[in-house]
């Protein structure tokens, strides 16, 4: 149906004078869960009768639907959002991404009864597998209208579990100034290169006999390990992704339970083990290029193009464009009074510890010496390449040395390892969690528990 058409019948159907009831979610019957279902995958002419029932039932709860319903139907998204205002009396056009953003913002406003079951069926006539997930009656510490798709399908970005790697002399493929995830546990040193994770976003790995998941999300510009040997559990948790996002970050999945995970956080929040209290343990992760980090480590394997999957891995190929651009895809609440949704910080993470710091605060190669609670900590990094590495240490001041491979303490230099801060006398100030994230994923997901620095650079 043409949309001019369907524009004209909405203003015929839309009551004179209507305002915004207050912000109450009526019960629902079957008919207002089938109307909802018929928003998104009715015929044209049951989508017209949907907009028309929800219009006339004036309730501002409705709302969840008709934006729903406008994330799947570009020429519909006109005729939506007249139906949008006339039941919350706020206008925000025909943007589905600005109505997203409205509704996150409303504290009050909740969607009716039986809206988890009508969003279940709807993710179902995307994927089945989605209902697995997303169900009425599904334990969440999130709101469920806000798992949304992300536009693959369960395991649509295919997770790499125990790939294969080569070693740094035949991994010919890689240019010294490409960009690598960089892992040493125990002694086991790996990369992972951006531009084979950028199409798999998760690879299940042991590092050094540590079960480990990193995990990465490439919308939120941050790639997080996680050990995944919880104690109690006979295996470690296996991770894919699940095709949804919440906030433009990654619902992943475990295989054993079938629960989403926040990748950020590395907290269940749908799913058997929601309110499990289960939070993966974070490992120091760094960003370098390639030829920097074959350089510091020559022993280092690397990820074999030989993936299993076909796949352009040309550096940037999925998404140079996103990267690339100021802008978000998926709507995300983010606080934009110091940075850019998309400017890039280090998070440092752990107990007591959560802290950023602007990546721009290492131009040139910087060392900053800061607080991170009570926790004296000193922090190595150049922004060119994201590349930080964060250690603990006794509150003594270093600045730069002579070659990026040491720091001074203004009487003797220091080592820059994976692992440590390695002083001449033995002493050595371990490294600490941490990940390159952009602003909005810092701000967003760990809210009042994540600290911004404000703090200069030696």
């Amino acid at each position: 149906m043409a949309p001019r058409l369907i524009l004209t019948l909405v203003l015929l159907l839309l009551p004179a004078g209507v305002v915004a009831q207050p912000a109450q979610s009526a019960s629902a019957d079957p008919e207002t869960v089938e109307r909802a279902v018929h928003l998104v995958a009715g015929s044209d002419r049951q989508v017209i009768d949907a907009i028309d029932y929800f219009i006339k039932r004036r309730q501002p709860d409705g709302a969840f639907a008709l934006v729903q319903a406008m994330r799947f139907h570009r020429d519909l998204r006109p005729a939506l959002g007249i139906a949008l205002l006339s039941l919350t009396g706020v206008d925000h056009g025909d943007s589905w991404f600005d109505w997203m953003t409205w509704l996150q913002s409303q504290d009050r406003l909740t969607p009716f009864d039986g809206f988890d079951e009508a969003r279940s069926r709807v993710l179902a006539e995307i994927d089945p597998a989605f209902a697995t997930f997303i169900h009425s009656g599904v334990a969440h510490d999130i709101f469920l209208w806000e798992a949304v798709w992300g536009g693959v399908l369960k395991d649509g970005i295919p997770a790499l579990t125990n790939p294969d790697f080569v070693t740094a002399s035949t991994a010919s493929y890689l240019t010294d100034g490409e960009l690598v995830f960089g892992v040493e546990i125990n002694g086991d040193v790996r990369a992972y290169p951006l531009r084979i994770l950028d199409w798999h976003e998760m690879a299940n790995d042991v590092i050094g006999g540590v079960p480990v998941s990193l995990a990465y999300c490439t919308l939120c510009g941050s790639a997080i390990l996680f050990e995944t040997q919880l104690d109690g559990r006979d295996a470690p948790f296996v991770f894919g992704s699940s095709g949804l996002l919440y906030r433009s970050n990654k619902l992943m999945y475990d295989t054993a339970t079938g629960s989403l995970w926040n990748q950020f956080t590395g907290r269940p929040v749908i799913g058997s083990l929601t309110g499990s209290a289960i939070e993966l343990k974070t490992r120091p992760v760094a960003i370098t290029t390639w030829g920097d980090w074959r350089s510091r480590h020559p022993e280092t394997r690397v990820l074999s193009l030989d993936t299993g999957h076909t796949r352009d891995y040309t550096p940037g190929a999925p998404y140079a464009d996103y990267f690339n651009s100021p802008d978000l895809i998926f709507p995300a609440p983010v606080d934009e009074a110091g940075l850019s949704p998309k400017d890039y910080v280090f998070a440092l993470r752990g107990s007591g510890m959560e802290k950023a710091w602007r990546l721009s605060a290492f131009e040139g190669g910087r060392v900053i010496n800061d607080m991170a609670g009570v926790v004296p900590v000193t922090l190595i990094g150049t922004a060119a390449t994201r590349t930080v590495r964060a250690y603990r240490t006794d509150g003594r001041t270093f600045s730069r040395a002579a070659d990026a491979d040491h720091v001074s303490d203004g009487v003797s230099e220091w080592q820059v390892t994976e692992a440590a801060l390695a002083g001449p006398d033995g002493t050595r100030f371990h490294r600490l969690p941490g990940h390159i994230a952009y602003w909005f994923a810092w701000n967003g997901y760990l809210g009042a528990d994540g600290e911004l620095a404000d703090t200069g650079a030696q």
